[in-house]
Formats: C-alpha cells, structure tokens, sequence
C-alpha cells in the first residue's frame, strides 16, 4: 500500500479529491493538521463523492504526532522547490508520499533536512506549481505503475497497459 500524506491541506476540494484517487489506487490518505476545512463539510464531501466510505483515512493533529507513529516509514517529500523528477525515484510498497499546503507547499527547513528524498514533478518554464490534487494523481499512480511493474501491486481489472 502507498500512502499519500497531506500536510495542512487548505482547500477541501483538492482534499476530497485525492480521497478519490486513493480510493482507485488503493491508498491510505492521512492528513495532517492543523486542516484549513472540516473534512465533514460539503466541499470535500462532495469532491469525494460517494467515495468517503471506502476511503482508508488517519488524521493527525500535528506533523509531530503523524511522525511519532510513522517516522520508520520511508519518505518521499513533494516540492516544486528541488530539482529531482519524481521518476527517478524507486518508490516501494508502504512509501509515504508527503504533500504540503496549497499556499505554501511544504515547510523549506523539512526539505533541507531530507535534500535526497526531495522529488518534483518537472514543469515548463514560468510554471510555478500544479494543483494539488492533479500533483497527488501523478506521483501516486507512478508509484502504482511501478509496483505493478515490480509485481508488488495489482489493481482490479488487469495488470499494466
């Protein structure tokens, strides 16, 4: 299972989103607060459709509280701020893939502490970011692709195309 990791979300409709796509792919989403929304309001609620029930979800007061339970995982921090494309990375079953706020994405001092598990996801020149949920999409399921690949994963309906 890949988890996707949300650092103080602002916008319930990204959230409610990526509860979408994790339900596809079979990931856990975990959010860390504090959160800019109520996950029970109907911004998110209606972004993640009918999924909500299906959806493995954990919530976290802090990033403190998230790392005391899961600091053994492995890793893998999201930023437009780095230059390594997320391709490169070798993403394993029970990899954590960490997302920070819309605003601001995530904090530079945690970046700086983890320079080689830092990945982007390349863009044109005078891009300064993709949003949210479609950046969640696009990490979660090379991870996907490379499990299947690797045999580690298999999704309803067939192996890859």
């Amino acid at each position: 299972m890949l988890h996707i990791v949300l650092v103080e979300p602002e916008i319930p409709q990204n959230t409610g989103n990526i509860a979408r796509v994790c339900v596809a792919a079979g990931a856990r989403l975990h959010l860390v607060g504090p959160l800019g929304f109520s996950i029970d309001g109907k911004e998110s609620r209606r972004a993640g459709m009918d999924y909500w029930d299906r959806l493995d979800l954990v919530t976290w007061n802090s990033w403190e509280e998230f790392l005391g339970t899961n600091g053994q995982s492995r890793f893998w921090f999201l930023s437009s701020k780095v230059e390594r494309p997320f391709w490169d990375a070798q993403i394993q079953d029970g990899d954590m893939l960490v997302f920070g706020r819309e605003s601001k994405g995530l904090p530079a001092s945690l970046l700086a502490a983890h320079p080689e598990s830092c990945l982007t996801i390349p863009m044109s020149e005078g891009t300064r970011s993709i949003n949210l949920a479609t950046s969640a999409g696009i990490v979660l399921y090379e991870g996907v692709r490379q499990l299947q690949f690797t045999g580690q994963m298999a999704l309803a309906g067939g192996g890859t195309r």
